[in-house]
């Protein structure tokens, strides 16, 4: 495998090292098959994004391991953001799942908490929790110096690039900022947000984090859906987003609402990319069809050539 040639970690860094603007994408979950399935998918997300989340158990339901996600995403050119969460796993696991994928040159770590398990279809599983997503920060950012948790050192120490998230609109709206210094402190070089439907509340935020942090970079989640019972079901069952009424009004009584919630998800990626310190903007997609591609190019983004790296 070919190791980087730059002083930066990751080609993710380096991108964040310049003006342009960063784009990156959750990778979908997947459940079966072999490497096919991530194939076909990484060629659909190549040319546009700079790199996806392999993510670790979204929505706490089982899926294809992060750590595999993450080294298949290397190995078919599209670089990978490792997610580890705090639900399922102890420190001892969080460490393995970081340097086991380091082996195999996956350099961009984001450490959260993860969905409670009620969140899933296995809602009996047990909770971990051993540590917090600070606390995750501060071990992955040991780890970058050659040392595991509990001092034992080791050689060849991966350049991480370490990443976290943060939610602009849940309370206590005050504190938002604060963990984020919290966070920086621990080791945090990027953020990727979480979704937000109040535009007020990430004007806010980014205002008060680029005010103590102006060069650090801020992702927004940006959420495709086909209309409004999506939007229903994120309001209802997932902890943290908060969508308001009138909002999904507007989309169920639209005359198309696909297109209505097409238009929602433009409009708030171009209202995040106006907000000083917000680099660019981080997908999810849930309608799986041409919906992303064609808001990349409404956005002005024009799709790389894609060669042999």
């Amino acid at each position: 495998m070919s190791q980087r040639v730059s002083n930066f970690p990751s080609r993710l860094a380096e991108r964040f090292s310049t003006s342009e603007r960063v784009f990156t994408v959750e990778f979908p979950a997947i459940d079966g098959g072999n490497l096919s399935a991530v194939k076909s998918r990484v060629d659909h997300l190549l040319p546009w994004f700079d790199a996806a989340n392999a993510t670790d158990s979204p929505a706490a339901h089982a899926h294809a391991s992060n750590v595999a996600i993450a080294i298949a995403l290397q190995q078919c050119g599209l670089e990978p953001i490792l997610q580890v969460v705090c639900r399922d796993k102890n420190r001892i696991a969080i460490q393995s799942d970081i340097m086991g994928a380091a082996l195999h040159g996956v350099r961009n770590i984001e450490l959260l908490t993860g969905d409670d398990v009620t969140a899933g279809d296995e809602p009996e599983a047990r909770r971990v929790f051993d540590i917090d997503s600070a606390q995750a920060i501060k071990i992955a950012a040991t780890l970058r110096e050659g040392r595991y948790l509990s001092g034992r050192k080791f050689p060849d120490a991966p350049d991480l690039f370490i990443g976290a998230v943060e939610n602009a609109a849940a309370p206590p709206l005050e504190y938002r900022a604060e963990r984020v210094s919290k966070k920086v402190s621990a080791g945090a070089s990027f953020f990727q947000l979480q979704i937000c439907f109040h535009g007020d509340r990430l004007e806010k935020f980014v205002s008060a984090v680029n005010a103590t942090h102006p060069s650090l970079p801020l992702l927004p989640t940006i959420v495709l859906v086909k209309g409004a019972k999506a939007l229903k079901f994120m309001n209802g069952n997932v902890a943290g987003i908060d969508i308001p009424a009138e909002i999904i009004a507007q989309v169920e009584q639209a005359s198309d609402p696909k297109e209505a919630a097409y238009q929602l998800a433009r409009a708030q990626a171009e209202h995040a990319l106006s907000l000083p310190g917000v680099r660019g903007i981080h997908f999810t997609d849930f309608c799986h069809d041409d919906s992303l591609v064609r808001l990349m190019r409404d956005l002005g983004v024009t799709p790389r050539s894609i060669g042999k790296s």
